[in-house]
């Protein structure tokens, strides 16, 4: 039986355990045309607030929208994408983001527009790949 998309789902980073969720939203009612959005929550186990990224559709960044992207996938013109459902995409953003002031214990959530993570979270994506011995992922 599939997993239920809307559930958050655990995992743990450096001993702390972390829930995320990834949604797809429209910004009123009905959406429509350049209205979508995709967003990440994660939010630390027993912490107030948490990190919520979201990439709004716009020129040249792609968000779900029907084929040919899927469910999570984020792209800047068609070139490299983040598949937002992956823990290692995950990661890669907290630490972006933690970079940027984000305090996963503070006493309140933040929001971040994940358009100004993405190419950070690639390089870092590419170097952890790299350094794991696995070749990093194609450029086009």
């Amino acid at each position: 039986m599939p997993r239920n998309p809307d559930k958050a789902r655990r995992f743990v980073v450096d001993g702390d355990t972390y829930t995320r969720s990834v949604r797809h939203s429209h910004g009123r009612p009905g959406g429509g045309a350049g209205d979508c959005r995709e967003s990440l929550t994660v939010h630390l186990t027993g912490a107030r607030g948490a990190l919520r990224i979201v990439f709004r559709e716009g020129p040249g960044k792609l968000v779900p929208t029907g084929y040919p992207m899927v469910s999570g996938e984020v792209s800047l013109a068609r070139s490299e994408s983040l598949l937002l459902h992956e823990p290692g995409t995950v990661r890669v953003l907290m630490e972006e983001a933690r970079a940027r002031g984000w305090r996963p214990d503070g006493p309140s959530g933040m929001e971040i527009d994940g358009w100004t993570l993405f190419e950070a979270a690639l390089r870092r994506r590419t170097r952890r790949t790299a350094s794991a011995g696995a070749p990093p992922a194609p450029q086009e």
